[in-house]
């Protein structure tokens, strides 16, 4: 077996675990042989959710500092470029300066694999990559890995999208409107914030919310396992997203649906009424903590 087909094997085993009810699109990889790859994109309409009240909501709630995006994956490339005012790159970038020119400088850019500087950031899309050679890991041996086996162990533990189903990938602005409905949504936030988005998510229907880490790439960790499982993922942005995508030192990576974001407001709108917002006020080390306690707890 391959290290690819292993895999595929790994991916679609830990997808079963994640049973999404309904709006999944489950598709079988042609490339994967016997081995069921499955991707779970969000199914909706156009106009399913208000982007301009939901905003206004989650901004009462949070503060968030940096645009709010949608990502969305495209079968053809004559679909991406058919976004309205869509931006196509003229050099060549990382996936982490793609996601950061919607973020940061409120762009709608639309890209393909050979628009991506290498194959770490394509295979994670599912945009190319994912062959013998990119899970053997031997681009990354010695570098931020000490041996090829601790190299294949990362490409082999990443979550992302099969390669086969998609040729272009687009971010924006949820505030735009141009991805509508987006297959993720992104939030960036300090971990302040995040604690009160992840509270928001629990608030109703609670389970519990785990979360892993490969290290370097973990891309992998946020829009790659959101795409790849559709649940929502919590990252700690590596040193790539933070050196060529501009990430502060103190933000924190969401990807999630738009259903689950609006879910999100719900319950932080509900734990405001409670007295449980943002920011979160400092009680004081030495003071007596039965009064606010008593009030929170």
């Amino acid at each position: 077996m391959t290290r690819s087909t292993e895999s595929c094997t790994r991916l679609t085993n830990t997808i079963d675990q994640h049973d999404r009810p309904i709006g999944d699109i489950r598709m079988t990889d042609t490339t994967a042989g016997e081995n069921e790859q499955q991707v779970h994109i969000r199914m909706g309409a156009p106009g399913d959710i208000d982007w301009a009240s939901t905003l206004t909501r989650l901004d009462k709630v949070l503060r968030i500092r940096t645009t709010p995006i949608g990502m969305k994956m495209f079968r053809t490339v004559e679909e991406m470029e058919a976004v309205p005012k869509i931006r196509r790159p003229k050099d060549v970038h990382t996936a982490d300066q793609i996601v950061s020119m919607a973020s940061r400088l409120n762009w709608t850019v639309g890209i393909t694999g050979t628009d991506l500087v290498g194959a770490q950031c394509q295979a994670v899309l599912g945009l190319g990559a994912q062959d013998d050679e990119w899970y053997s890991g031997q681009h990354m041996a010695g570098v931020w890995f000490e041996t090829i086996e601790d190299s294949a162990a990362h490409q082999a533990a990443m979550t992302i999208v099969p390669v086969g189903h998609y040729q272009a990938m687009a971010v924006s602005p949820l505030s735009t409107g141009r991805l509508d409905p987006p297959d993720i949504c992104m939030i960036y936030a300090t971990p302040g914030q995040m604690i009160l988005l992840i509270n928001g998510l629990q608030w109703s229907g609670y389970k519990k919310l785990e979360w892993g880490c490969v290290g370097e790439s973990s891309c992998a960790d946020s829009w790659g396992r959101a795409l790849s499982t559709g649940e929502p993922s919590l990252s700690i942005p590596c040193y790539a997203e933070r050196r060529y995508g501009g990430v502060q030192d103190d933000e924190l990576l969401m990807a999630l649906t738009g259903d689950q974001l609006v879910t999100a407001i719900n319950g932080m709108e509900a734990l405001s009424r409670n007295g449980l917002r943002y920011p979160i006020p400092p009680y004081g080390i030495q003071t007596d903590a039965r009064a606010g306690l008593g009030a929170s707890y």
